[in-house]
């Protein structure tokens, strides 16, 4: 009985992981899916999906519908995963509010613990470091530095901009080093869909997560391929862009510590925990297909 729920129970925990880091900005959920070793089964999965088993279905055939069903859709990797990101998201997204405007540098000093583990973990699966490797982790370590210091943009909540809000804030979620909730800062979403959020607002969480499944149904075909042809060009790119972002917790800590040696020791410490944290969820997964 427990050998047929460890790997449910498994993957429910990587989306208890996956959904607490989308609801971070700074820290991306596509990171831990990639450190706890269940990336690429999600891009790949999410990448099959082509709806063909509505075609059945609309013919009348239940029996080929079921069959098309369960063979073009991962049941047993996306109910799990997709509960406990649900849950996490719920039960999270008060603390984080309450941490981020209480406790902001210590809160991004953990943060910064994060990526920076997260990083080099995924500078650990690049067998080969060429030149053409090299470039691109560059080019995505500009990229970043650049974007995560731009102003967040004015927009209103109307829902087109909550759809368009979502299709891109999903494909940020599904990158290792990019955060989701980063981009919906960006264009003026973030507190508005968290409040949406823990108000359970159905009208603006159903738009946004439309948008959500159209954006990943797309983005994810193009990251499967690029993962199946180009890993190491992709992987190094990530890596760029994970070490870019940390330009967000940094900023975030020199302006909101007061510089007492209580507090910098403490960010030292809560840094290294976060870090400490990774290395350990690392070492726990990597094994795990």
């Amino acid at each position: 009985m427990f050998n047929k729920l460890k790997k449910p129970l498994l993957i429910f925990l990587r989306g208890i992981f996956m959904g607490s880091a989308d609801i971070i900005p700074g820290v991306s959920g596509g990171t831990i899916a990639l450190i706890t070793g269940i990336y690429e089964r999600l891009v790949h999965g999410i990448g099959k999906i082509k709806f063909s088993f509505l075609k059945p279905l609309f013919k009348g055939n239940l029996s080929e519908f079921k069959e098309t069903l369960l063979d073009e859709i991962d049941f047993q990797l996306f109910i799990p995963l997709l509960l406990g990101i649900a849950i996490a998201m719920l039960t999270l997204s008060k603390v984080i509010v309450f941490l981020l405007h209480d406790f902001t540098a210590f809160t991004f000093a953990f943060f910064l613990g994060l990526i920076l583990a997260s990083s080099y973990v995924l500078y650990t699966k690049v067998t080969h470091f060429t030149i053409k490797t090299f470039i691109f982790s560059i080019i995505g370590f500009i990229l970043a530095f650049i974007f995560v210091d731009l102003n967040p943009i004015a927009a209103n909540h109307t829902l087109p901009i909550i759809f368009f809000s979502g299709m891109i804030a999903i494909c940020a979620m599904i990158l290792p080093g990019i955060s989701g909730s980063f981009i919906l800062l960006l264009l003026g979403q973030y507190d508005y869909m968290l409040t949406a959020l823990n108000n359970m607002s159905l009208r603006e969480i159903i738009v946004f997560c439309i948008g959500a499944l159209i954006g990943i149904l797309g983005f994810s075909k193009l990251l499967d391929y690029l993962l199946q042809h180009h890993e190491e060009i992709t992987m190094s790119f990530l890596i760029g862009i994970m070490v870019g972002t940390l330009r967000l917790p940094v900023n975030e800590i020199i302006t909101n510590i007061g510089f007492s040696p209580i507090e910098v020791i403490s960010c030292i410490a809560l840094a290294v925990i976060g870090f400490v944290i990774i290395i350990l969820l690392e070492m726990k997964f990597k094994y795990i297909e």
